[in-house]
């Protein structure tokens, strides 16, 4: 336990089930998922004493940096001696959660793989996790997704690497964003939820829309749309795509527009 947690505090079970021994009252968050980090910092920026480098929103953000998702500096993290340190199943690995809760640090999972569970786990993550009430911002992208209707249909290729292609497969939040507006994952029926797939495939899967996000690579007019000659292109903001927060309240319409902008490069 962190020596800032208080005697007597109430645990909860985060999304994976586990039990995490959260105090009564949190005074000190860690957050090592760039989503999460806004989540908390546009709720209650005062709980905030650690992000990680890749946390970049909100802007001017001015916290101890504890390095990346997937390396973050464990001992550093607990000489932050946090009340709770937020994080994601697809996004941190398992051995950097298991060392800090074998240094008696609470850490609290989030697992988001559709647009429904993003809004349930925020809510549970703020009120119980974080000990702070639901946001305005949360209930307003509860409305946004609620009215978010689907524009044309689809069929999309979705590319979040390239050198190797890789590109969103089964069971991933970006996937089911694009389909509530409209856009069918050509690979949502892959085995795997990232596959490496040669763009020769990638170019002769049946899709006639291709939406390429600026992150976690990032595609420009430059760099992407031409491989994919005679495809429609949509460029479009990852953070929109791919961010569960308080983008969720922007992102139904700033993801709707960019889908109609789409065009050949």
């Amino acid at each position: 336990m962190s020596e800032r947690s208080e005697p007597g505090g109430v645990g909860g079970l985060d999304d994976t089930g586990a039990p995490v021994p959260v105090p009564e009252r949190v005074r000190r968050v860690v957050s090592i998922v760039p989503s999460l980090t806004e989540s908390v910092a546009e709720t209650a920026p005062g709980l905030l004493v650690g992000a990680t480098d890749w946390c970049t929103h909100p802007a001017g953000l001015d916290v101890p940096r504890v390095r990346g998702t997937k390396n973050p500096d464990v001992e550093r993290i607990i000489g932050l001696r946090p009340d709770v340190v937020l994080g994601n199943t697809e996004e941190n690995r398992p051995a950097d959660v298991e060392a800090l809760r074998a240094a008696g640090v609470p850490v609290w999972m989030t697992e988001i793989r559709t647009v429904d569970e993003a809004l349930k786990s925020l809510r549970r993550m703020l009120t119980e996790a974080c000990r702070v009430p639901v946001p305005a911002w949360l209930e307003e992208a509860s409305r946004a997704w609620a009215d978010a209707a689907p524009g044309t249909p689809r069929a999309a290729v979705v590319p979040i690497w390239r050198r190797p292609w890789m590109v969103v497969g089964r069971d991933t939040f970006t996937g089911d964003v694009l389909s509530r507006l409209g856009v069918a994952n050509v690979y949502a029926g892959h085995p795997e939820r990232y596959p490496k797939i040669p763009l020769r495939e990638l170019n002769a899967a049946g899709a006639d829309l291709v939406v390429l996000p600026d992150e976690p690579y990032l595609f420009t007019v430059d760099d992407g749309p031409e491989a994919f000659p005679g495809h429609d292109i949509a460029l479009v903001s990852g953070r929109y795509l791919t961010w569960y927060g308080p983008s969720l309240v922007q992102a139904p319409a700033a993801l709707r527009e960019a889908l109609a902008a789409a065009r050949p490069y």
